[in-house]
């Protein structure tokens, strides 16, 4: 056959395959909406029997969710398999009832996975399509499912169990960040830099130690979002509607099979709090916020004016009318994905503020926010991670203007109070003359003769061109925290042990 002829045959099967498909999905459409229509005579299968009549166009697109929540079909037949054991478990359902549930239910995620499942704005939200589904295909057994629990702690576990894997995905992406960040400042522990107060020329420091510190914020966004986890890991499952429920059903059991710590300890506030999902949104801005301030840098650095670093080609972009230009887009758009996830943040806020015990559907607007959020810091930590290994710094132009500004001013005030002994404040008088004489004559602080500094103060010596250059100045930065190059190698060191000690996931 030639290789025509295949590529056609292979074509052919594909549209076969796709026809059968879209068959499969017309099919288990008709075959949903039906079952539907005839549980209550209103296309709500799960609510319908108070109800005579069915809910408007407009009400069906307002209160359905499945376009966002069906990202926790996992999360959603997790709970139920979880259920489903306990109800047997406990004599509430029978054995044969749950292998018939979990063998449905895997077929449902399977189906889902497979991009099979139609999903219909009419069975509202992930709960509805995962249970009708699942009595399509186990019939009454698959009612039984839902007995004492309610899409209120159903929801609610649901998505503790999202938020859960959420951050431990995120705290992976963190590590491989801090990876980098360590690599790269053991690489410029010593390359001295300007650090800066106000965007004026401080003090020199060395890249090493300027990377160190975000080594420090990062690590502290890690706890937070540890520290979040902790709380947000106790089980609603059980609490059903709001009040708990009168069948003898064992929480422990359900707590245990999905990795939660403890059942919550009240029904009321299990179904109702969003204060888990509050304060991931918190910890994300937090963590945002510092991914930004970071970003600033990249962008600042890169610019002409600056010259520090260099960003490759695949993390920079062009302009559609200047050839010349590389514009740092990856960092300008980890910068101002901040102001998203903020507003995310701000969003679940107001949602709950002022809501009344237990559920309301304006929590059904928890979710998209987190979502949305959650991807937003995913992908500016990926972006960070692959600009911080990529990032080529020009360790000459910043050595240069490391010494511009007379940075090691502050080194000579405390020459003064170390070898004179005078008191910091008359040191810090005499020092800013000294730097007014250099200025005026247009040389740095290293370059002005002797008997100009001792018109200011006669006892100074000789000896302070021992401490007035930038490579004296770091080095002598020795205090704990300091920017010593011996320090950074220190932090360093113990970053890299510490990030290889943590256990593997």
């Amino acid at each position: 056959m030639s290789s025509d002829q295949n590529r056609d045959a292979e074509q052919i099967g594909k549209s076969a395959n796709d026809q059968k498909a879209l068959m499969r999905q017309n099919a288990r459409k008709t075959a949903a909406d039906e079952a539907a229509l005839q549980s209550s005579g209103t296309g709500q299968s799960m609510w319908g029997g108070r109800f005579g009549g069915g809910p408007s166009a407009i009400m069906q697109e307002i209160n359905a969710s499945i376009g966002f929540d069906k990202r926790l079909y996992r999360e959603d037949i997790a709970g139920s398999k979880a259920h489903a054991d306990m109800l047997a478990a406990c004599g509430i359902i029978s054995s044969d009832d749950q292998d018939a549930i979990q063998a449905g239910l895997s077929q449902v995620q399977a189906e889902i996975e497979a991009g099979e499942m139609v999903f219909d704005p009419a069975l509202e939200d992930i709960h509805m399509h995962v249970e009708s589904r699942l009595r399509e295909l186990v019939g009454d057994a698959g009612a039984r499912l839902h007995t004492g629990r309610s899409r209120n702690d159903q929801v609610a576990t649901d998505f503790r169990l999202w938020c859960r894997s959420a951050i431990d995905q995120l705290d992976t992406a963190y590590a491989q960040l801090l990876a980098e960040i360590i690599e790269q400042a053991d690489r410029y522990a010593g390359a001295v830099m300007p650090g800066f107060t106000h965007l004026q020329t401080a003090q020199p420091v060395t890249l090493g130690h300027h990377l160190m510190a975000y080594y420090e914020m990062f690590s502290r966004d890690r706890g937070r979002l540890a520290d979040c986890r902790k709380r947000l890991n106790e089980n609603p499952l059980g609490a059903a509607a709001l009040a708990g429920t009168s069948f003898p059903l064992d929480r422990e059991q359900t707590s245990k099979a999905l990795g939660f710590d403890r059942p919550m300890a009240n029904s009321l506030d299990a179904v109702s709090a969003r204060d888990f999902a509050m304060e991931l949104l918190s910890t994300l801005s937090i963590g945002a916020v510092h991914l930004s301030r970071l970003a600033d840098e990249i962008v600042l650095w890169a610019t002409s004016a600056f010259k520090f670093l260099t960003l490759s080609d695949g993390f920079s972009t062009g302009s559609s009318i200047m050839p010349q230009k590389r514009n740092p887009d990856a960092a300008e758009l980890v910068r101002a994905k901040v102001g998203r996830i903020i507003g995310a943040q701000n969003a679940l806020m107001i949602v709950m503020k002022g809501l009344p015990l237990a559920y309301s559907k304006d929590m059904q607007e928890d979710k998209e926010p987190v979502f949305k959020a959650v991807d937003d810091l995913a992908l500016c930590l990926a972006a960070m991670t692959g600009m911080m290994a990529d990032l080529k710094p020009n360790t000459d132009q910043m050595a240069a203007a490391a010494g511009q500004g007379f940075s090691t001013a502050t080194d000579l005030a405390d020459w003064l109070v170390r070898i004179l002994g005078l008191p910091f404040r008359d040191a810090h008088h005499v020092t800013g003359a000294v730097v007014k004489a250099a200025e005026d004559a247009g040389v740095d602080l290293w370059d002005l003769p002797l008997d100009a500094m001792q018109a200011v103060e006669p006892k100074i010596t000789k000896d302070i061109y021992d401490v007035l250059s930038v490579d004296a100045s770091v080095n002598s930065r020795t205090s704990f925290g300091g920017t010593a190059p011996t320090n950074v190698k220190k932090a360093v060191s113990a970053a890299r042990t510490a990030l290889q000690q943590e256990p593997k996931s």
